[in-house]
């Protein structure tokens, strides 16, 4: 969304504007166009918590305003990858305004190039998550997701340290004094024919204790998914009403410019 200085009625603050140099009319401006667009940013904030379900911090916050000047008149209002671990909120915001197939994770990328995600299936957090797993937003942990590419010798060529050792799978397992142990496996249900977890639903899951009997699912394998629209920024826009909103905003920076 970008939000320029084309704006009516400024005829209401002429004597004002009069009384302006160049540079300071351009200033006001700026500031006008900057009020506008860091109220459309909150619009569009808004418009994201009620479309998603508990959305994160992290897709909230990647809405960015790359503010006006007054040598460049014009606010720029996106959302924003500044790099790490994520996917990029423009892709996931992207599916959710035109629909379409879900952007895969990276630990999706990872587990289906070791052979342990199906192709054409991604990731799902249970409806009971594994304790300590979870955010508490329904997404997994980006801690906990790393042990698990970890703990199934996932990473790539570059990242290949990461890579549990033996001796911490040991560890893992015998547990702590404030954790049970745990060892994680893939069950792939009927998919590839294994006897074994055949009962199970296909993805990972844990062996809690020592016991062998306490056994919960970690993370599912479930068809890849398909987005219906369902952000919009032009609703967004209009509950920000930014037509209206930038003539006022432009009018009380030239009066304020002015002193008026």
């Amino acid at each position: 969304m970008k939000i320029g200085a084309k704006v009516q009625g400024l005829e209401r603050v002429q004597s004002a504007l009069a009384s302006l140099t160049g540079g300071q009319v351009q200033t006001a401006m700026a500031a006008a166009i900057n009020d506008a667009a860091f109220a459309y940013r909150r619009a569009l904030q808004s418009e994201i918590s009620s479309v998603f379900d508990r959305p994160t911090p992290y897709v909230r916050n990647s809405v960015y305003v790359q503010q006006a000047t007054a040598d460049r008149l014009q606010a720029t209002i996106v959302p924003t990858y500044f790099g790490g671990k994520g996917v990029d909120p423009q892709k996931i915001l992207a599916a959710q305004e035109l629909g379409g197939r879900r952007v895969d994770k990276r630990s999706e990328t990872a587990l289906r190039r070791v052979g342990i995600l199906p192709s054409g299936y991604q990731t799902a957090i249970p409806a009971t998550p594994l304790p300590g797993s979870d955010d508490g937003r329904g997404n997994i942990k980006g801690s906990f997701i790393t042990q698990l590419v970890s703990y199934f010798q996932a990473f790539g060529e570059q990242g290949y340290r990461a890579n549990m050792t033996a001796k911490r799978k040991a560890s893992l397992q015998r547990g702590t004094a404030k954790q049970a142990g745990r060892r994680y496996f893939v069950a792939d249900g009927r998919m590839r024919g294994d006897a074994k977890t055949k009962h199970l639903a296909p993805g990972i899951w844990a062996v809690v204790g020592d016991t062998g009997a306490d056994v919960r699912p970690v993370l599912m394998f479930v068809r890849t998914g398909n987005y219906k629209p369902r952000l919009s920024t032009e609703a967004a826009a209009r509950r920000a009403d930014l037509d209206n909103y930038l003539s006022k905003r432009m009018r009380y920076r030239i009066r304020q410019a002015a002193g008026r």
